[in-house]
């Protein structure tokens, strides 16, 4: 378990807690709430962020929070390509009710939440996300479009996923079955490397950060071009 904020890794090589609970949302195509016992699915929040549809307030001390209904959102964050173990996080927003939930799929109107702290999950660890820190955090600029972009550099440019296990320090131990693209982000591109026994996970850092989904063209060019530049050390069978 980590507490959000923790510096467990420096912060200008992947996003902080806070920033991927902005981002598994804003890619979020549906998701399932849990209220007065009952649990629905909701599936229509394609490009729309679940945010823009609740209004989240700090908690009351000494308030009466009990006599307010409990509600979660559960998210499930799910690589698009075909890695083993496709889920890479869940995010669990718990809270309770100020004003009723409606699932009528009327986007427009907006529900009152007293929020308690959002819960991320991932094969890191778990992590909690308080209020401010989730108010001071962005979506990924690439989380819209990471789906597209990981599938059509595995569909049509699969040559080029090889190609990156040319960066990969320190070079894998045991033979390499498959190289697939597990996640990208403002920083970098994260490969799933699966070994006969497993899987590790290898992140590739972009030579900047990236501030716009304009600047990933250039990014991933300079990968491939530093990719290029190395010795070629592949482990993947002809």
């Amino acid at each position: 378990m980590r507490m959000s904020g923790a510096p467990d890794t420096p912060a200008a090589t992947r996003p902080s807690d806070a920033e991927r609970v902005r981002s598994v949302l804003a890619a979020a195509h549906s998701m399932t709430v849990v209220t007065d016992g009952l649990r629905s699915e909701v599936r229509h929040l394609d490009g729309t962020d679940p945010l823009s549809r609740l209004h989240l307030h700090p908690a009351e001390p000494g308030g009466d929070a009990e006599h307010r209904p409990a509600i979660r959102l559960e998210f499930t964050d799910v690589a698009p390509t075909p890695v083993r173990d496709r889920v890479r996080a869940r995010v669990t927003m718990l809270g309770r009710l100020l004003t009723p939930y409606h699932d009528d799929g009327d986007t427009t109107g907006s529900t009152c939440v007293e929020f308690g702290h959002a819960v991320l999950e991932t094969a890191d660890g778990r992590s909690y996300v308080g209020l401010e820190e989730l108010d001071a955090a962005r979506p990924d600029p690439l989380a819209p479009y990471e789906a597209g972009m990981l599938t059509h550099l595995l569909d049509d440019h699969a040559d080029l996923v090889t190609l990156l296990l040319r960066l990969v320090r320190p070079l894998p131990a045991t033979p390499v079955l498959r190289a697939l693209p597990l996640a990208m982000d403002r920083y970098g591109i994260t490969l799933r490397l699966e070994e006969p026994r497993g899987h590790r996970d290898v992140r590739l850092p972009f030579p900047s950060r990236l501030d716009s989904v304009e600047q990933s063209g250039a990014q991933i060019q300079a990968l491939f071009s530093a990719a290029r530049r190395r010795s070629h050390h592949n482990t993947l069978p002809a």
